[in-house]
Order: C-alpha cells, then structure tokens, then sequence
C-alpha cells in the first residue's frame, strides 16, 4: 500500500531557526541510531518515518556507522526513501556523520580528508542521494589538524554533496577552533550535535554559551539518556529494553539504585505537570531558546507520538527548576 503524507503535517510542529542560518529544523527531530539497523524489522522503520513525517517532522539524522550492522541504517533509510517518499526529498532534512570506525586499515576512522570523504560518497550510495543537507564530522581528531579535517568539510559543500556542516561531540575550546576556521573558509559552520540531558549536562559549562555568541545551532542527541528518562526502568530492566541488548549502547551496569531512586522522583514531577518523565524531560531541554531541536530515538511507532506531547507544556517556574536542580546533585 502506498504512503500518502498528512495534509497537515505541518500544522503543530513548532520549527526553530538553526543558530543565524536560513535553515529551519523542527523541535523534534528523529534520530536513527537505534533500531533502524538489519537487526530490526524494516516495516516498524518504515512506520516510524511515516508517523514522524506526518506529525511534521522533517529532519531524519543518520551517520555512516548506524545499524547495526555499519551502514545498516542507511541503507533501510535509503530502501524506504525510495519506496515511499519519492517527491518528497524537497521537504526533507537529511543528515549524515563521519569520525567512528567504519572499515579497517589506515583510513577507515577520524577525520583525515581521505576518510571524511570517502565515507561521505559512500553514505550517499547507501542512501540513494545526490547530497545530504548536513554532514557532521562525528568526533574530534587528536591526531589530524582540525585545519584538514575543517578544510575537507569545506570542500564537501563546495562539491555540492553536502548543503551544510556541523561538527558532534566537540567540547566548547574545539568547537570554537572549529567554527572559527569554517567561517574562515566561508562555509560557517551550522549545527552542533551534542550529548545532553537532565543525566549529562557538560553542554552548560561553556558550550551553549558559544553556540549562542557564534549563531551556531544545537540539537542534542540522546536527551532521554538512552530511555532512562523514561518510564520504562521504574520497576526495574525490561526484557526489550536497550539496556538488554548486546547491541545497545546502555549497559545494566549504568542503572544504578542511586540513579532510579532519582527517576522515581522525576517521575513524580512529570505526573503532576500532566506529562510523562519522557515528555518532561524533552520539554526542560527544549525550554532553552539555545536548543534548535532534539533528537528522538524510538523503537516504537506510538513512541514518536508520545514524544511529541511535549509541547503541551514546555514552561516551568522556578520552584520547578530548582526542584529538578535538587533531584539531580
């Protein structure tokens, strides 16, 4: 049966300027690092992107190591791109990163030119494209001067296989370095992928501060700490939990007493905003006019919908944030 997009998709969605660019993004963004791999059933991805691009959300954000397998994940975004969302390609966002391992050997990792860009042609076979709006470099490179790594990005815009770049994973000293010589070479840099959450908050000390002064966008990834924010480990782990699969990035050994007593007491919290820990969790990142959207990873088409409650109530006072503050020292 063919998919036919909502007349309406972009009715709710609230859409947000990345930093001082042209470009809009969604609040909420998908993210594919879980679960769109060979590893998972193609017709649940095939759902999910259906019920995300119907709710309005048009910013899909892949990198070359998704799966698993490496690689997986584009190649199942590329099939279903295909299949159901052709003319559609105008009215996407679609990004792509490059840092992790990918194949062995000298340069199948970090961010010599060499890779970047062998990486990129070979993503954009993967997914069908011409060229992906964004492409990020996934990591810093200690070992290769960020001038080559920042001059390939460059030459990968000019190229016409990227609209945009972005740099993931920089600590705010890298960052500065990084967007200072994309400008320098006329091709700014537009978007800033990091690790934030109510569990991971290292962005505050410095980082969104520069992203504001630069004009730089940010769309965090992993908001709800890989489902700890969630309802979903308040009895304990679940059988299908991420935390249960040899393939997942969160471990058992994360989800300390400690940490759930504190998940308890932010549930009790989301319950008496009239949300869930989930949605309470993506509406205080979203509170920061500095954020430009985040990430979502969903292994579940009715998670998408439920995420997007969060806009019901993305205001707290400062009794609440401060009791937020409390739970989490």
């Amino acid at each position: 049966m063919s998919y036919t997009p909502s007349d309406i998709r972009y009715d709710a969605m609230e859409y947000r300027r990345c930093g001082r660019s042209g470009l809009l993004l969604p609040a909420v963004s998908l993210g594919l690092w879980h679960n769109f791999g060979y590893v998972d059933s193609l017709e649940n991805c095939r759902q999910i992107l259906h019920l995300a691009f119907d709710a309005g959300i048009t910013h899909f954000d892949l990198a070359n190591n998704y799966g698993p397998p490496p690689g997986s994940a584009e190649e199942n975004f590329g099939r279903i791109l295909k299949e159901d969302f052709h003319g559609y390609r105008d009215q996407l966002i679609i990004s792509s990163k490059a840092g992790y391992y990918m194949w062995p050997g000298p340069y199948g990792e970090w961010g010599s030119r060499k890779y970047l860009v062998a990486s990129l042609d070979q993503s954009l076979q993967r997914m069908g494209l011409d060229y992906v709006d964004i492409f990020y470099h996934h990591r810093p490179d200690p070992n290769t001067p960020l001038e080559e790594t920042m001059a390939a990005l460059d030459s990968i815009v000019r190229q016409g296989k990227a609209l945009y770049v972005g740099i993931s994973n920089y600590k705010a000293e890298e960052a500065a370095k990084a967007i200072a010589l994309l400008r320098q070479l006329g091709t700014p840099c537009l978007i800033h992928q990091p690790k934030y959450s109510m569990f991971e908050r290292w962005v505050e000390g410095g980082l969104l501060d520069l992203l504001e002064k630069e004009g730089v966008g940010c769309i965090p990834f992993s908001p709800l700490a890989q489902g700890l924010l969630t309802n979903k480990y308040l009895k304990g782990i679940p059988e299908d939990s991420r935390a249960h699969k040899s393939t997942g990035f969160l471990q058992e050994s994360e989800i300390t007493p400690e940490k759930i007593e504190k998940v308890k007491k932010l549930n009790e919290m989301a319950v008496k905003r009239d949300q869930t820990l989930a949605q309470m969790a993506l509406a205080w990142i979203l509170r920061d006019k500095r954020i430009t959207s985040v990430l979502i990873g969903v292994s579940r088409p009715e998670q998408v919908t439920d995420s997007l409650q969060c806009f019901r109530n993305t205001w707290f006072s400062a009794e609440e944030l401060q009791q937020i503050e409390n739970i989490l020292r």
